[in-house]
């Protein structure tokens, strides 16, 4: 894996522990996988276009994004049950749109070499991700415990949860490249479940999510390049390890 790829990949796994942990808080555990599946359809539009794929998944992911919290708030819907719907669509037409080993590479993710603009777009979406969620943590906990707490704190619930959907989507998009679609969304939900077990307030939840999300991603990485097998599969192994021998713990 060149240097670039390994800077990007640990923002990327910074991103993904962070936004994980309330993802997991929102009880969207299942949402990552889901809503990951939305990047198939601007994969496939992408490639037919003869750009990256990677700019494709991420315009599908912000408007699959912007369309769940849409009909949430209009028919009071759960996020998950929106996202399952959304889900099964684009995964149908994903399928239609994309084929064979652009298939196999969207599914599961791939270490090729990143272009300029993609090193540029990853490089400022993480730190995007990872500056709403720093700055923004302690209105999402309120958000999450009282809506109307949050409301009557001067807090804009609904404009908030628009900008977490997005960067939630933005954290996915950037992990399309390493895991593919299939197995993103365990990498945002894993660490953060891990770093629940092991930690006892918000702080220390972000700081050992991140840490185990970024020594998940660095471990599956360096496993990858001994076995020459693809990361995403080994990346998502090492996590979930990670996360069986956090039972030893009492």
């Amino acid at each position: 894996m060149s240097i670039e790829n390994l800077l990007l990949s640990i923002a990327m796994a910074t991103a993904a522990g962070l936004v994980g942990c309330f993802a997991l808080m929102r009880r969207m555990s299942l949402a990552a996988d889901a809503l990951s599946h939305v990047a198939l359809p601007g994969i496939g539009v992408a490639l037919a276009l003869g750009i990256s794929p990677l700019f494709g998944a991420t315009a599908m992911l912000f408007f699959g994004a912007l369309l769940v919290w849409s009909v949430e708030g209009k028919s009071k819907i759960s996020t998950e049950a929106v996202i399952g719907v959304l889900f099964s669509v684009a995964l149908a037409v994903g399928s239609m749109t994309t084929s064979g080993e652009e298939l196999i590479e969207a599914l599961f993710g791939g270490v090729s070499a990143l272009t300029l603009p993609e090193m540029l777009f990853g490089s400022l979406a993480s730190v995007a991700v990872i500056a709403f969620v720093i700055s923004q943590r302690h209105r999402l906990v309120v958000m999450l415990v009282s809506p109307d707490v949050a409301r009557m704190a001067g807090i804009n619930v609904r404009r908030l949860n628009l900008l977490y959907l997005e960067m939630f989507a933005l954290t996915i998009a950037l992990g399309l490249r390493y895991l593919g679609v299939l197995l993103m969304g365990a990498l945002v939900i894993i660490p953060a479940a891990t770093a629940k077990r092991l930690a006892g307030n918000l702080t220390t939840v972000l700081a050992t999510a991140v840490a185990l999300s970024v020594a998940s991603t660095l471990a599956g990485a360096g496993l990858a390049s001994w076995l020459h097998q693809q990361s995403g599969p080994l990346i998502v192994i090492v996590a979930a390890t990670l996360f069986l021998l956090s039972f030893l713990r009492r």
